[in-house]
């Protein structure tokens, strides 16, 4: 009886402040950053749940509505709804964390077509060889970081770099257009700010950007302030669905995102859930535009 009462404090306790950290604080402290992503409002909703087999009759309708109110606000944050468009003659780009087993074969199963670029952040180099074979006619770029680059046309890389706070940019450009390929080291000993700060440091052209990988950070973060204001967030933009990424297709954390810079058209933005990676798949639509000089 006592291990239940210590159980059922001990997360009331913690719940509410996860609740404040979610409203207030985010992950503007180092502590405060570890408890916000790592209790994403769907997990606080499901203590909650747990909560009300444990609490007196006479408080659980403070706890229901306290369910209805998170759940509300996780919907209004993260659902997304766009009109369907016709993307016939648009640009196809794909973005796909491949979870270190999988390569552009797996890739292009998942996404059932070929686009024509995609990026492949934790790429498996297994057929490496044997896949540029089959597709002979189109352009492949494996870095030693393990990104992967697919395109049609051919790929000019322009840099490669490991920053000090274990963020990995590749620039390279194809279509006429600048894509800065991102890989956030997922240790939560190093800070974002810092993390997320390197890479805009990075970002040498100003025109016909895309920035796009996986930024182990969500959305939510309060360091993507600047990115927020100076580019397009692909998924909310244009997209239909949850906005978050991860996890196994458990809509819990958006931490793969695809920003763009404002002279470029979003049409559509899909999610595409696949059991062969704990991250889902993102698929964004150009107006074709960028082949434009």
């Amino acid at each position: 009886m006592k291990l239940k009462k210590y159980f059922k404090k001990s997360l009331q306790y913690f719940l509410i402040l996860a609740i404040i950290v979610q409203l207030t604080v985010k992950d503007m402290f180092y502590l405060s950053a570890l408890l916000f992503y790592g209790t994403p409002l769907p997990l606080i909703v499901l203590g909650l749940l747990l909560l009300l087999l444990f609490i007196k009759a006479s408080a659980r309708k403070y706890y229901a509505i306290a369910v209805v109110l998170l759940t509300v606000m996780w919907i209004n944050r993260s659902y997304t709804y766009s009109p369907d468009v016709d993307t016939t003659n648009a640009t196809e780009v794909v973005l796909w964390n491949a979870y270190r087993i999988r390569n552009f074969e797996d890739a292009f199963s998942e996404s059932k077509t070929i686009p024509d670029v995609m990026v492949l952040i934790e790429c498996d180099e297994y057929n490496y060889k044997k896949i540029k074979e089959t597709y002979k006619n189109y352009h492949f770029e494996l870095t030693e970081k393990s990104v992967g680059i697919f395109s049609k046309t051919p790929i000019k890389i322009h840099s490669k770099v490991k920053t000090k706070d274990h963020v990995v940019v590749v620039h390279f450009s194809t279509k006429n257009t600048n894509f800065y390929a991102i890989d956030v080291s997922s240790d939560l000993r190093h800070f974002r700010k810092p993390m997320l700060e390197s890479i805009l440091s990075e970002i040498k052209t100003d025109e016909k950007n895309i920035i796009l990988g996986d930024f182990n950070t969500p959305f939510e973060s309060l360091f993507f302030k600047n990115f927020k204001k100076n580019y397009q967030h692909a998924f909310t933009e244009k997209g239909n669905g949850f906005r978050e990424t991860w996890f196994w297709n458990i809509p819990l954390l958006s931490l793969d995102h695809i920003w763009l810079s404002k002279d470029l058209e979003i049409l559509k933005t899909e999610k595409i859930a696949t059991w062969k990676s704990d991250h889902s798949m993102l698929k964004m639509y150009l107006k074709n535009q960028v082949e434009k000089k």
